[in-house]
């Protein structure tokens, strides 16, 4: 399971608290181009516009999510219960436990959207990721916590390996990735902060559902991972 590491900037020196409204734009780049996505977070829920034909919507408190797919007017909703068995499958086959990466900080600084940035590096056997946090910027202990609060509590075994915000002494304005051969680079572009309507993290009335296939029951089908051989 693969996901787009998301950070985040705040556009204005408004004084918010963690549950204010946030509409967020940043700039994704890897091998094969780059792409905007565009956050929306209210409260315990996220809207991640990652493409023009498909949204994502998820409540960090249930852990229901649902994607949308606009051209066909459909989508799939998959249920708090359902993610947290597609998240045990992906951890029990994915090759065991997930390492939780440590913050070093570099001394390099650079400034990225007129605030001043510390590079840090957080590394694992299976990946590396350099962060460039502005420790001044402001509001972003508010920042930070609501987007720990979107997490959903059915990835906390996968969340594991995963940037954990309240790790961060700052807000992250870049962050580049690397696993394997492939490298991805966030760079946030803006930031509004204002109010955002209940319907954008509801589905359209004129959408079909699809379903999703029964999850536990595929669990049951996966061979059991043999145990490791020794010398």
């Amino acid at each position: 399971m693969k996901a787009i590491v998301l950070s985040l900037i705040l556009a204005t020196g408004l004084s918010v608290s963690a549950q204010a409204d946030f509409t967020i734009v940043q700039k994704v780049e890897t091998k094969g181009g780059s792409s905007e996505i565009t956050i929306k977070l209210k409260g315990d829920r996220i809207r991640m516009e990652a493409t023009p034909q498909m949204t994502m919507i998820v409540d960090g408190k249930t852990s229901d999510t649902i994607t949308l797919m606009t051209a066909q007017k459909k989508f799939i909703r998959i249920s708090g219960e359902t993610t947290k068995a597609i998240a045990e499958m992906a951890a029990k086959y994915g090759g065991g436990t997930v390492e939780k990466p440590k913050f070093t900080a570099t001394g390099k600084k650079m400034t990225i959207n007129g605030y001043e940035a510390e590079e840090y590096i957080g590394e694992t056997s299976t990946f590396k990721a350099t962060y460039w946090i502005a420790p001044k910027f402001p509001d972003a202990a508010a920042l930070l916590k609501q987007l720990q609060a979107v997490t959903p509590t059915a990835w906390s075994d996968l969340a594991k390996g995963m940037l954990d915000y309240r790790d961060l002494p700052g807000f992250p304005l870049r962050t580049q990735v690397t696993t394997g051969e492939e490298e991805i680079t966030s760079t946030i572009t803006a930031v509004k902060q204002e109010p955002l309507s209940d319907a954008d993290f509801l589905v359209p009335k004129d959408f079909q559902e699809m379903k999703m296939p029964n999850v536990k029951e595929l669990s049951r089908d996966q061979p059991t991972a043999p145990p490791p051989s020794r010398p």
